[in-house]
């Protein structure tokens, strides 16, 4: 692989121009089927294969022309301070807005709160029912206005009115996002590299693929079903690895240069080499993100497909698009030093060859005993003078990691489900209605079981209805129980049961299990059939699948992660120490999503205005993308350990010769990605802050603890020991350079190394 990949590079510096003009093309034909392209559909809500779902897909079925899942709005009527809505001025206030409301367009039913007692005990507050022929996304703005409008005659009459449910959702405040992310690795970079054109060149190519990805995935919206939420998550995880998988290229680009490469030969090597580790990381993100589809969520698998083409997308730029660009200014991304040096150079000064051994950090030969690797150096990069203590002191450092584990433990605490209104700012309408109906009528009142009866098995469906219902309303825990709701054949009715404990409540969720468990008895004395459905039901059943999916999904990656990792390192306990480290990390992310945004230890700090249940696709989205990302940081490191270590250095000198080229660079990248993940904190939405914490978190931990700390101290602990692989396997498994062993073969020496000023011999690398 990395033979090729290094043809790829010289392909690309060569060919520079008709690379970034085929980018640009590629560019252009997107965009053009992103402007002909139909609006994105939103997220579906659609759970094959669990109970919820089969409801309404029931409900649907039975009931044509009103859709389940159709948009709806509980207007909320609050009177003022000791007064009653039942007052003949309120009362009026109201009934002339169920009225207006009534006739407005797309509207199939309003039922005001005197028909429906819809009323509070003490009358101080009451509501009306909204439904909609359509979904929420397909309202138009004729009928939000209409309601909008009678809304606020309401409020003109003295009432305080909100709105929940779908149809005038508030949209969650934009947070600074993906600008603030570019702006702090732009930071980061120019503290990297002190070069503006190498902390631009990362940039401008993550750019240049996001866009890419966004325009292919909003041409492709119709087609694959692709919603915004897609967009959003291709967005983020493309800017993070585009800028990381160029800046990997980048960085060994201006250590070859340091050798004294010319700019051709320093191209194809960085692509040869750290292309190869671009590629492995890239591909493991891929496949984690590919590996989402096998779940059974539609909206997991659109997702993970857009993001997976993201990936793709910045993989294929980091391997052509650099180094085309690295070809039109050559010298222009390393540091001012390194020009200056280059300049008098090719003025006829020769760079001493010691001196370039020394700053591209190999002047200590391979065979370097153990102890060597404890001599200071003056003024040695962090990164070595870190490695160096951990060689020297592996056991401590390794108990260190040892809280990384006991930050895991809360995460077996972790209760799944879909925050809904209740976790919105106090600042929208719709959680001022949710409260104020929590108030009026009762914590279970704003989660509502929706049970389907099926009665067409029945001789008399009215009396078997009648008969389920009156066991649901008999239930320990159910406050009462609606009235049927027959469709026109009078053969299927919906009942509404109201808890008496919050929707997202433990209470609530047994209250569901105990109404489903009495299923088989009620049915045989019935002979009618029922669903339970709802917001709380979906929440249950949707945190089930994911629950019952995690464990496999997890074995699958980490199994997936220790032969991918064998393959490419030709070791056994190296994999298995990889794979140990992710799920370190990985637990102690989901341990830390327990601790803030579930128990709400510093809920606060991060702008959480309510805790609740982990949303249910957050583990299973926090696997697979992490699982691609340690690996990036688990190739770039260890490759380069291993690169000396085949070069002749022993294991602790391979160590810290690995963290004098790489340290710095994963530093850097864990840094960015935690900036483009941090930066979607400071959004509105809930969950979005929750999936930007959580992946911003699992960053930090498995670069800074895993691969900074567990990785050098567990491989100092078995030192020979960590590359042994047995002979039969060996001969098994194809090679895959992904060190460029095979280019030192093939790749002349540098001219400023090679070229002696003294007559006497070269010193060689």
């Amino acid at each position: 692989m990395a033979t090729f990949l290094h043809r790829v590079g010289q392909w690309a510096f060569r060919r520079r121009r008709t690379v970034l003009l085929l980018w640009v093309a590629v560019l252009a034909a997107v965009f053009l089927g992103a402007t002909s392209a139909s609006e994105a559909p939103e997220g579906s809500s659609s759970m094959p294969g669990i109970e919820s779902q089969e409801a309404f897909d029931l409900i649907n079925e039975r009931f044509p022309g009103a859709e389940a899942d159709g948009a709806e709005a509980r207007v909320v009527f609050v009177a003022g301070q000791q007064q009653q809505v039942t007052t003949a001025a309120n009362r009026s206030a109201i009934d002339t807005f169920v009225t207006a409301v009534a006739d407005g367009p797309q509207v199939a039913g309003a039922t005001g709160p005197f028909d429906a007692e819809a009323v509070s005990k003490d009358n101080s507050t009451a509501y009306a029912s909204v439904t909609y022929k359509v979904a929420a996304d397909d309202l138009t703005d004729a009928s939000k206005e209409a309601l909008t409008k009678a809304v606020e005659q309401a409020r003109d009459a003295g009432l305080t009115v909100e709105v929940g449910g779908s149809a005038l959702e508030t949209e969650a405040a934009q947070g600074l996002g993906e600008v603030l992310g570019v702006l702090v690795a732009a930071v980061v970079l120019l503290i990297t590299f002190g070069s503006l054109a190498a902390a631009g060149l990362p940039l401008l190519t993550a750019i240049l693929g996001v866009s890419i990805s966004l325009a292919g995935i909003t041409a492709l919206s119709s087609a694959f079903g692709f919603s915004s939420t897609v967009g959003e998550l291709a967005m983020m995880l493309g800017l993070a690895v585009g800028i990381d998988y160029s800046l990997f290229v980048v960085s060994r680009y201006r250590e070859e240069r340091a050798k004294g490469h010319e700019p051709q030969q320093a191209t194809a090597l960085a692509v040869g080499t750290a292309g190869g580790a671009v590629v492995f990381a890239g591909l493991t993100v891929i496949i984690a993100l590919l590996g989402l589809s096998v779940i059974g969520v539609p909206m997991l698998s659109k997702m993970g497909l857009g993001s997976a083409g993201a990936v793709l997308v910045g993989v294929l730029i980091a391997l052509t698009a650099v180094p085309a660009l690295l070809g039109f200014w050559p010298d222009a991304v390393l540091s001012r030093r390194d020009r200056k040096g280059g300049s008098r150079s090719r003025k006829g000064e020769r760079r001493s060859p010691i001196r370039l051994l020394r700053r591209s950090g190999s002047t200590k030969t391979a065979g370097a005993s153990p102890e060597t690797v404890g001599a200071s150096t003056a003024k040695a990069p962090w990164g070595v003078r870190w490695a160096r203590f951990v060689v020297r002191r592996p056991l401590p450092v390794l108990l260190t990691v040892v809280g990384l584990g006991a930050l895991a433990v809360p995460s077996l605490d972790l209760r799944m489900g879909m925050p809904g209104e209740e976790a919105k700012s106090t600042s929208t309408t719709e959680r001022r209605a949710y409260d104020a109906l929590a108030e009026g009528f009762g914590p279970g009142f704003n989660g509502p079981l929706t049970v389907v009866v099926d009665a067409k098995g029945a001789d008399d469906p009215k009396a078997a209805v009648a008969a389920v219902s009156e066991r649901i309303d008999s239930t320990d825990g159910v406050v009462s129980v609606s009235p049927a709701r027959f469709n026109e054949a009078g053969d299927t009715a919906v009942i509404a049961a109201v808890p008496s404990t919050a929707p997202t409540s433990e209470q609530t969720q047994d209250l569901v299990r105990t109404i489903r468990g009495e299923r088989a008895t009620v049915e045989s004395d019935t002979g009618a059939h029922f669903k339970v459905t709802g917001t709380t039901a979906l929440n249950i059943d949707v945190a089930q699948k994911m629950q019952d999916a995690l464990v496999p999904y997890l074995a699958v990656i980490v199994s997936l992660a220790f032969l991918l990792l064998m393959l490419v390192f030709r070791s056994i306990l190296v994999p298995l120490k990889a794979a140990l480290g992710f799920l370190l990390s990985v637990l102690a992310a989901l341990g830390a999503i327990v601790i803030v945004f579930q128990q709400g230890h510093g809920a606060g700090f991060f702008g959480v205005e309510e805790t609740g249940p982990i949303m249910s696709t957050m583990p299973i989205f926090l696997v697979g993308i992490i699982f691609g990302l340690a690996m990036d940081y688990q190739v770039f490191l260890v490759s380069r350990i291993r690169e000396a270590h085949i070069h002749g250095e022993q294991a602790g000198q391979a160590i810290v010769t690995g963290f004098r080229h790489s340290a710095q660079v994963v530093g850097a990248a864990a840094l960015i990605m935690m900036a483009v993940f941090g930066g979607f904190m400071t959004g509105g939405e809930s969950m979005v802050k929750m999936v930007g914490f959580g992946l911003a978190s699992a960053v930090f931990f498995d670069a800074f603890v895993v691969r900074m700390a567990f990785v050098p101290a567990v491989l100092a602990l078995l030192g020979r020991r960590a590359w042994w692989l047995p002979r039969w396997l060996d001969r098994l498994l194809p090679r895959v350079d992904v060190e460029g062993e095979a280019l030192t073969k093939h790749t002349p020496a540098p001219q400023a190394l090679s070229d002696s000023t003294d007559g006497r011999p070269s010193v060689t690398v």
